[in-house]
């Protein structure tokens, strides 16, 4: 107790000296709280976006694996000049054939897991019209013709999204699983405008098609239609039209660059089981030029620890490391995140220089502190107090300096963390979008669109496209839906962390000065005295 006593008379009567402390502990204080919130506020909005955040996920071919795998190692040249690490062709022609997407056997095995809270599935094939039945399209017959086996020769190698699927053929006949798959009618993009929906699970052979193709076609509901294998005219299939839709996608612009096929107006909808019906008969008349349709799966899970879960057991259950489980709802997240985590780490950086300099800066004046009062010192051990006891005293001033600077720092640091965590957050984002529009600007791409476009604006985009919608959004990458601000940033976790701060700022300090006192000597101190 009389150290306690003794400490904090020692402090008023050196006001000057220990303000100068208080103040230049306040400063770090303050410094280190708007830091510890800024991390604290990366944190608690990851956290509580993931909290309530569901999942989907697909499995798909892992084409940058294999490709690392062929044997013959990279293509380059050697010290002599020759070409080395030549690659065979029929690699390259067996990595194609893989890169289908795994069977429908195979999806629905890993939907059984206790993790998938639902399952859904898409067929996508590509099917030619008929005389009497035509697609969408802006170009002569003759450029028509020419581009129905896709604007690229051979179509796209390893078809859309790599997946070996060529597209050849007029029209998208897109089949869905059940209702939960028809994103466009789900998330209101699309809707039945005349007739109703197919019902789901139906193997009827009917369909829903877009109300362009109605009209350019003059049909209405009811009426028959036919499609025809694009590799074997003779094989031709009959469905009637259940239902005519509208969407959003056909007021963006036309697709048509990359083949009528890919036309949104182009696309026409039917139960998977009906779809799947036309690949089996396909199948069963003629094997090299069947009808090849592309299965695309979904999984949902409720939260990411489910989703990481379903990962490690579709392992167990035999999934093959070629194939690669992924999220583009984790991906969206992260890239979300950017700014938030780019700012996190500035200030985990700018933490630690402010405890550097400022733990150095109060070593040299607790020194001076010390020097200046070893006289004190002196007295004090030659009336027989122990020198630990001593080096206590001095450590409690410092202790209760730093906690009151920090208290009173920590309450500035609270009210002003979120208004400077969102001046600066804002200030990422906004670099992270004029980086992103200088890369878009380097390749010669649109850049933000909605908002003072600086590309070129392509001579083919329709007039009719509106500033606020960036048709090329989807192409070439829209701007990225970032975290732009944040409603708190302390908590109990940051208290915490600032009581931890003050306890180490008086370790640092008073380091110094108990080094000192422990290595003076009373008698030698009382002697030299001037």
């Amino acid at each position: 107790m009389y150290i306690i006593k003794n400490a904090l008379r020692c402090i008023g009567r050196s006001k000057g000296r220990n303000i100068l402390i208080g103040i230049i502990v306040l400063v770090i204080a303050i410094s280190a709280c708007i830091g510890l919130s800024i991390r604290q506020a990366a944190e608690s909005a990851k956290m509580s976006a993931l909290e309530g955040m569901g999942v989907t996920a697909t499995i798909s071919y892992d084409r940058a694996s294999a490709m690392g795998n062929i044997s013959g190692g990279r293509p380059g040249k050697d010290s002599s000049g020759f070409q080395s690490g030549q690659f065979d062709p029929s690699q390259f022609e067996d990595i194609f054939k893989q890169s289908s997407s795994l069977t429908l056997e195979e999806y629905l095995k890993y939907a059984e897991s206790e993790t998938v809270e639902d399952f859904y599935y898409t067929i996508t094939a590509y099917l030619n019209g008929s005389e009497y039945f035509l697609p969408v399209s802006n170009e002569s017959e003759e450029d028509s013709s020419s581009s129905s086996n896709s604007s690229f020769p051979g179509g796209f190698p390893g078809g859309m999204g790599g997946m070996g699927l060529k597209i050849s053929g007029d029209f998208s006949i897109i089949g869905y699983s059940n209702d939960s798959a028809m994103k466009e009618f789900v998330n209101d993009n699309a809707s039945i405008v005349d007739g109703s929906m197919f019902e789901e699970g139906t193997s009827e052979l009917i369909c829903v098609i877009s109300e362009e193709l109605a009209m350019y076609n003059n049909v209405v509901v009811g009426d028959s239609i036919i499609v025809q294998n694009p590799s074997l005219n003779t094989e031709a299939y009959t469905l009637t039209i259940s239902g005519i839709f509208t969407s959003n996608d056909n007021n963006d612009f036309s697709m048509s660059m990359f083949g009528v096929s890919q036309d949104p107006a182009n696309r026409i909808y039917m139960s998977a089981n009906a779809l799947q019906t036309i690949l089996d008969a396909s199948f069963t008349n003629k094997e090299d030029t069947k009808i090849e349709g592309n299965i695309s799966a979904t999984y949902c899970f409720s939260d990411t620890s489910a989703y990481y879960s379903f990962e490690k057991e579709v392992r167990k259950l035999g999934l093959d490391d070629s194939y690669k489980v992924s999220s583009s709802d984790i991906t969206a997240f992260e890239n979300s995140l950017a700014p938030l985590t780019t700012l996190s780490k500035m200030a985990g950086w700018f933490l630690l220089v402010i405890l550097i300099i400022g733990g150095v800066i109060l070593v040299v004046l607790n020194i001076f502190n010390v020097r200046e009062r070893k006289y004190e010192v002196g007295v004090l051990t030659a009336m027989g107090m122990k020198k630990w006891k001593v080096a206590t005293q001095f450590v409690c001033e410092i202790l209760v300096i730093t906690m009151i600077a920090v208290v009173i720092g920590s309450s500035i640091g609270a009210v002003s963390s979120v208004p400077v965590t969102n001046v600066l957050l804002e200030g990422q984002v906004e670099n992270q979008n004029n980086k992103q529009n200088q890369i878009n600007q380097n390749f010669g791409r649109p850049g933000n669109m909605g908002s003072g476009f600086t590309g070129s604006m392509p001579p083919d985009l329709p007039s009719d496209i509106s500033g606020s919608k960036n048709p090329f959004e989807n192409m070439f990458g829209g701007a990225a839906d970032y975290i732009t601000e944040v409603n708190s940033a302390m908590n109990i976790t940051v208290v915490l962390q600032m009581i931890g701060v003050g306890l180490l700022l008086t370790l640092i300090a008073s380091a110094a000065s108990v080094l000192f006192i422990m290595r003076y000597d009373p008698l030698k101190i009382l002697a030299n005295r001037d």
